[in-house]
């Protein structure tokens, strides 16, 4: 088959990586695979067998914010057709981002019943925020006009469930197909050194941004009074991790919680620690739980609305504390002390060909 990947850019975020680990597993099935960027940005190598286009706005003119979707689809649809003249129609087509999925449904020329918008997030949480009033209803009004009667494929039902519940929006179909994992290279580089091996320790793994609720982790964390640090690995803007550090001063745990910064290789931290921590509002799924249960390490996460709850299923469900501080930290010590049995064959649907599989599928649709 001929498929076609389309994004905003590749900066160094999840929906980035999956789009990018779900275009190199169509590759290795033997597909001819495509991959649009609308923007000059590129923080990850493009896996072999992939053409890789970057469809850029070079337009300078004042208004040109005024005309960006319009202009930006006209260009993009022309690629199209010049890449399907040259290749063959594509069986598939999978927008990526709420920026790109505005640009892809102004593209008149496409085959909708080829087309496929991806939700990675928890759409409430990311564009209504606290938007009250005609404010909210215009927002919830454009992206409704984005999706509605459109093929959609969410990370989580959740991310579907939000979509549909919070914009009124009726699929034309939906399907949830949760994100791959490279399994083998993750558990490679879980082996690789590690300067805390055979040390108790909490982790949390993530961007330092206000969604990820370190005020609740940092409130739970001393509540549990563990003699355990607590390492928070990820980076964010200064002014809000000096909130945290300061936060951690008020608390009395400054000299147990260790603010790491970004981490190239977080793995073999992951992989030797009592416990990895969320503590999240939303998770559009949740890749973090994934990779900690990959690499051995329970985990205990806020049950908030997105993916934790379909990854937490069966004895893991134990990790699912309710959002608030008091239940995150009575569920932090019960995992400590009581951790669960993590089961292999549990984390095979994860891999990148039995979710690439499901991906393919939808050809059939």
């Amino acid at each position: 088959m001929n498929i076609l990947f389309i994004i905003d850019g590749l900066p160094g975020g999840g929906a980035e990586k999956v789009v990018l680990t779900l275009a190199e597993g169509m590759v290795t099935l033997g597909h001819q695979v495509s991959l649009f960027s609308l923007r000059n940005v590129c923080d990850y190598s493009i896996p072999e067998g992939i053409e890789y286009k970057i469809i850029p706005d070079n337009t300078r003119v004042f208004w040109r914010k005024i005309t960006e979707i319009k202009r930006r689809a006209k260009q993009l649809n022309n690629e199209i057709i010049k890449s399907q003249q040259a290749n063959g129609k594509f069986a598939l087509i999978f927008s990526n981002l709420h920026k790109t999925d505005r640009i892809v449904n102004q593209c008149r020329d496409l085959d909708q019943s080829k087309m496929w918008f991806c939700i990675h997030g928890i759409f409430s949480a990311s564009y209504l925020g606290n938007k009250q009033g005609i404010g909210r209803w215009i927002k919830q009004q454009k992206i409704a006009k984005v999706y509605n009667q459109k093929n959609i494929i969410g990370v989580s039902q959740a991310a579907i469930d939000d979509l549909v519940n919070h914009f009124n929006i009726t699929p034309k179909q939906s399907v949830e197909i949760s994100n791959p994992f490279d399994i083998e290279s993750i558990l490679a580089l879980a082996n690789e050194p590690c300067p805390l091996a055979g040390t108790d320790y909490l982790i949390h793994v993530g961007r330092l941004h206000p969604n990820k609720r370190h005020d609740r982790l940092l409130k739970a964390y001393a509540k549990t009074q563990l003699p355990y640090p607590l390492i928070l690995i990820g980076k964010g803007d200064d002014s809000y991790t000096e909130k945290l550090k300061a936060l951690a001063a008020e608390l009395g745990i400054t000299d147990r919680v260790k603010f790491m910064g970004f981490c190239s290789n977080p793995y073999p931290y992951v992989k030797n620690a009592k416990a990895l921590i969320l503590s999240s509002d939303s998770e559009g799924f949740g890749n973090v739980l994934v990779e900690s249960l990959i690499c051995g390490t329970p985990v205990v996460s806020t049950n908030c609305p997105g993916g934790p709850s379909s990854i937490l299923t069966g004895n893991l469900a134990c990790g699912l504390s309710e959002l608030n501080e008091d239940s995150l930290a009575e569920k932090i010590i019960f995992i400590c002390n009581h951790p669960p049995i993590i089961e292999a064959k549990t984390l095979i649907d994860y891999g990148i060909i039995p979710t690439t599989l499901k991906y393919l599928a939808l050809a059939n649709n």
